[in-house]
C-alpha cells in the first residue's frame, strides 16, 4: 500500500508481541542525520513502547546508506541481536547516483535477510525530495522508524513461532 493512503506510525497494538525478552540493533546512516535521527528515535521508542529493555537495544552509526548492510552483517555477528533494524534516507538528486545506491542497499538487505537466521528490516527512506523523507520521519504520514520497530518485533515472534 503507498504511504500516502496509510500513516507509518499507525500498528494495532494488539497485534504486536511483547518484545520484554527481544534483542535488537539498529544501523543508522549518518547522512543525512535530521532525518535518520527522527528515525531512530521512532524505531527506539516504539521498541520500549512495546516491552523492550533499553539494554537489549544496541545503536550503532555508519557514514552512509550503502554502509548499512556492512554495519548490520557486522553487528549481526559480533553482538548476535534477534533482529536489526538499518535505517537510512537516500533523496533523489540530479546523478544516477541515488539509483545505484538504492538497489545497492536494498540487495544488500535482500542477501543480509537470505544468509543469516535473524531479520534484517529494511527501514530505508527512497525518496525524490528532502519534504518527502520529512514527511515520512515522524511528519505528517508518520515515521518510517516505527513501521520498522513494529516489523521487527513481528519476525521475531516469527521466528521464535517456527522453531516450536
Amino acid at each position: 500500500m503507498a504511504t500516502k493512503y496509510h500513516n507509518l506510525s499507525h500498528y494495532d497494538a494488539s497485534k504486536v508481541p511483547d518484545a520484554s525478552n527481544m534483542k535488537f540493533g539498529i544501523v543508522v546512516s549518518e547522512w543525512n542525520s535530521d532525518i535518520t535521527t527522527a528515525l531512530l528515535k521512532g524505531a527506539y521508542d516504539t521498541l520500549m513502547k512495546n516491552g523492550a529493555k533499553e539494554e537489549n537495544i544496541m545503536v550503532s552509526y555508519v557514514p552512509g546508506a550503502f554502509e548499512l548492510t556492512f554495519g548490520a552483517k557486522a553487528l549481526a555477528e559480533n553482538k548476535k541481536p534477534d533482529a536489526i533494524i538499518g535505517l537510512g534516507c537516500i533523496i533523489r538528486g540530479e546523478t544516477p547516483h541515488f539509483d545505484f545506491i538504492s538497489q545497492g542497499v536494498t540487495k544488500g538487505f535482500v542477501d543480509l535477510n537470505m544468509k543469516y537466521s535473524i531479520p534484517f528490516i529494511y527501514g530505508v527512506l527512497t525518496n525524490n525530495t528532502m519534504e518527502q523523507s520529512v514527511d515520512r520521519a515522524g511528519g505528517k504520514l508518520g515515521n518510517k522508524g516505527d513501521e520498522a520497530a513494529i516489523t521487527a518485533i513481528k519476525m521475531v515472534q516469527y521466528a521464535l513461532e517456527l522453531q516450536k
